[in-house]
């Protein structure tokens, strides 16, 4: 019977997990269970009891559910760290995002803005956050398409968004979502960088299993995936 590894993963990672699958089941022969979403979900699931050998979330959520003794810190890892971006689909015109006054007109001038959950994700409460800041919240609210995850939103955006539609979630799902194009990332002081980390749950039927998939998800044998994927390495 083939072994299964059951890991509860942050959408901006799931791209990264599916890359690195293959190599897994070839290297162990177990296979991976993965269920993904946005980073609060990934918890209440863990909480809740669902089937969990590693847990993917942001290391600020991951350090605080070792200080409550769900994970074994002593086998974390950190992924990489993530931006915040806005994706238009292939072949449109790519808005300028670069400065405050090139974004706020970017968001009133699409027709659609596609966003994960503004409560339970960290790329849609941080663009909530934002359209506060620029006094847009009231001026787009009736624009504003919100999905269950990064991943659902920027597929309804590849796929069913009218002309001139904008996404903005975190920069790895944009980038592995495809006929979507990276117009840029959030400019300063509006910009979001999220650092991710695995770790192994204490409720795992295979902690070693677990700890062998995050040194490869996170060691030197991925770090290319890492890369071309939108992680960026923390700063020395």
């Amino acid at each position: 019977m083939t072994a299964k590894l059951h890991v509860l993963c942050a959408g901006a990672v799931h791209g990264l997990v599916k890359d690195v699958q293959a190599r897994f089941m070839a290297q162990t022969g177990a296979e991976i269970d993965g269920r993904f979403g946005a980073v609060g979900a990934m918890k209440e699931a863990l909480m809740g009891g669902v089937p969990c050998d590693v847990l993917i979330v942001t290391d600020a959520m991951l350090r605080a559910l070792h200080g409550n003794g769900a994970i074994d810190g002593d086998t974390s890892m950190v992924v990489g760290r993530v931006r915040t971006g806005i994706a238009v689909r292939e072949g449109e015109a790519i808005p300028a995002v670069g400065t405050t006054e090139a974004l706020k007109a970017a968001f009133v001038a699409a027709p659609a803005i596609y966003l994960p959950d503004t409560e339970k994700s960290t790329a849609g409460a941080h663009v909530a956050s934002v359209l506060a800041r620029l006094g847009l919240r009231d001026t787009v609210a009736s624009k504003l398409a919100v999905f269950a995850n990064g991943a659902t939103a920027m597929n309804s955006l590849a796929n069913r968004g009218v002309p001139g539609s904008i996404g903005c979630t975190q920069v790895t799902e944009i980038l592995c979502t495809p006929f979507l194009v990276l117009a840029g990332v959030l400019p300063d002081p509006y910009g979001l960088s999220t650092t991710y980390s695995a770790g192994v749950s204490k409720t795992s039927n295979d902690p070693t299993l677990a700890a062998r998939f995050i040194a490869l998800l996170c060691g030197p044998e991925t770090a290319a995936l890492r890369r071309d994927g939108g992680f960026e390495p923390l700063d020395p």
